[in-house]
């Protein structure tokens, strides 16, 4: 149980809400109206994500004190920087990313770190040392941060579930029991306000070699990589475990389904062609740090970095304004800035006009790794459901659900999206039963 207590009185929704919208932070508009409405806590509210993005990014010169205007708030909000502000804010305590095979951003694991404001810069930053942060120069000391929220982030592979297999697992999975709901709580009180019962002796922490101690949810997530790719129920039990044991320290929880989860685009690919692509990686690439690098050799990764970023920031500003061969001869003269020179020649022989704010935002995702591609079959988009499905099937029912489309952007396959929308829902009602789905994306295209 968690240590801080139960949440107070929660209202409990008739059917399980179901958001579905088109871009993802648009989500969040549902959760802070639950919030308000106290069918969700205030705090301590652990967020369960599927996606092919970690979207835990953070607008790099937001004030952080933004967070405390919603409406401000969800104007400033991007698809890839929507989460850490509502940890920032105190609402979310617990994440975690489930992510397909195709999406490797953040190592897989338990992170835990602070959240907090920059006392320089007044803005979000983290004591993460994850490339996922240094990479957008986001990272600071702890003693750098006022306001400080931790986050516990656990990040986890979900593999697809093999057809030969599927109606096994689903036989084994089906039969076991779904984890019990404290419910001598008032009849207000939502059924995930409580916590999914876990026998005590699979929450106790375990030694680790040399007397270390180890957490439980650490322990499985390592031993998720001993379970063979055959033995995939043993993977999926794995997974569930660990979901249980984070669910365990909140008092609510949302579950959260980005359709790009099953079939992912990187759109950039498709706008730029592989040569300019190729000067993008070169001109925005990440220098990492040493493996053993000190806090001082952190703080100059970031630094030089940023600088990086602002200069390419301001160029591509300048180009936005003239970009005629004087602005390009001035270019040249700056070893680093050469490339530019060719991938703005590239670009004007094939468009009139470059959008070169759009092919800035596309170099910010050329640094350590690129976004993720892969546009599934039929057949891997049906194992990664069923393997989705036997997780859902064996956690406690989430206070809400939110799901974005991302197709629009070309995240999501258009030809694939309302497919697999269909089977999201199907599995939804499989594991929790009647629904109350809200499609917000036909309201947002008729207005």
């Amino acid at each position: 149980m968690s240590s801080a207590g139960p949440p107070g009185r929660l209202r409990s929704y008739p059917a399980l809400p179901v958001c579905v919208v088109e871009d993802h932070q648009d989500v969040l508009p549902f959760i802070y109206r639950a919030i308000g409405s106290k069918h969700l806590p205030a705090s301590n509210i652990s967020f369960v994500h599927f996606d092919s993005h970690p979207d835990l990014l953070i607008p790099v010169n937001m004030p952080a004190d933004m967070v405390f205007d919603k409406e401000a708030l969800f104007s400033e909000l991007s698809i890839e920087n929507w989460i850490m502000p509502v940890v920032y804010a105190g609402h979310f305590s617990q994440v975690i990313w489930l992510h397909p095979s195709w999406a490797q951003q953040i190592k897989e694991g338990k992170h835990d770190f602070l959240v907090g404001k920059d006392t320089s810069t007044t803005t979000i930053r983290v004591t993460s040392t994850d490339h996922y942060y240094l990479s957008d120069g986001l990272y600071v000391p702890a003693d750098q941060l006022e306001n400080q929220k931790p986050l516990h982030l656990n990040v986890i592979l979900v593999n697809p579930t093999e057809a030969s297999s599927s109606q096994e697992e689903n036989d084994e999975i089906s039969s076991a029991k779904r984890p019990k709901l404290n419910t001598d709580t008032a009849n207000t009180t939502t059924a995930c306000s409580s916590k999914a019962e876990v026998p005590s002796s699979d929450l106790s922490d375990s030694k680790a070699e040399g007397g270390e101690e180890k957490t439980f949810a650490q322990d499985k997530l390592e031993s998720l990589a001993s379970c063979s790719v055959e033995n995939h129920a043993c993977q999926l039990m794995e997974i569930v475990e660990v979901v249980l044991q984070v669910l365990q320290k909140g008092d609510a929880y949302v579950l959260d389904i980005d359709l790009d989860f099953f079939s992912v685009k990187n759109p950039f690919k498709e706008m730029y062609t592989q040569e300019e692509y190729k000067i993008l990686q070169e001109l925005y690439s990440f220098k990492k740090p040493d493996r053993n690098s000190t806090e001082e050799g952190l703080l100059d990764c970031v630094e030089n970095r940023v600088h990086q970023l602002e200069d390419l920031e301001a160029a591509f500003a300048d180009l936005c304004d003239n970009d005629d061969e004087e602005t390009l001869k001035r270019f040249a003269s700056y070893p680093r800035m050469k490339p530019l020179v060719q991938l703005v020649h590239s670009l004007k022989n094939r468009m009139e006009t470059p959008d070169y704010e759009m092919v800035h935002q596309a170099g910010l995702t050329c640094d350590y790794s690129e976004l993720p591609h892969h546009v599934s079959t039929e057949q891997e988009i049906e194992g990664l459901i069923q393997s989705v499905k036997h997780i859902l099937k064996k956690i406690p029912k989430p206070t809400l659900v939110t799901i974005a489309r991302s197709s629009l952007d070309d995240y999501c396959p258009a030809e694939q999206v309302d497919l697999i929308q269909e089977k999201v829902l199907n599995v939804l009602r499989s594991a929790f039963g009647t629904l109350d789905v809200n499609l917000e994306y036909l309201a947002d295209s008729s207005v």
